[in-house]
């Protein structure tokens, strides 16, 4: 067992309020999405509101939405990502969100039962939109291992 977990941040910049007939669709399928996030192998803790998103955090501004959540390991996330209805949403995102011009995802690790904040997950999308991918901040290109593990993540 591991005294790490992955935490993860991605951003998105939306085309319209939140709020707005534009978003309806993608809103009308978030708290589906949600539901099996946290119902898939691995998954352990997202950021969320009272009501159970996190479409209301503008800490990124009032333009994005932001999307941390905390996983047991890179395998588990991925599978979630790209081998469930989450993908098949999100093949739809231009139909909402912007195409952005700079890195919007980063990885990171994290002692276990830690839960980060937007403050922290700001640092490292910062960090790897400077720096690249590093042990500190991460993509799912350039993984890195938990710290004090060796091999793949």
């Amino acid at each position: 067992m591991s005294d790490y977990e992955l935490a993860q941040l991605n951003i998105a910049h939306l085309l319209a309020p939140i709020d707005s007939p534009l978003l309806a669709d993608f809103n009308a399928n978030l708290d589906r999405i949600n539901e099996l996030a946290e119902q898939s192998p691995g998954f352990v803790w997202r950021l969320q509101t009272e009501e159970g998103n996190a479409t209301d955090i503008q800490d990124f501004g009032e333009e994005y939405i932001v999307n941390i959540s905390v996983w047991e390991d890179v395998a588990s996330l991925q599978a979630f990502v790209y081998k469930t209805a989450h993908a098949q949403i999100m093949s739809r995102r231009k139909e909402w969100f912007n195409r952005m011009g700079e890195v919007y995802t980063v990885l990171w690790w994290i002692p276990k039962g830690h839960q980060p904040t937007t403050s922290e997950a700001k640092e490292r999308l910062e960090s790897i939109r400077k720096l690249g991918p590093t042990s500190d901040a991460f993509s799912f290109k350039n993984p890195y291992p938990k710290p004090g593990a060796q091999g793949n993540p």
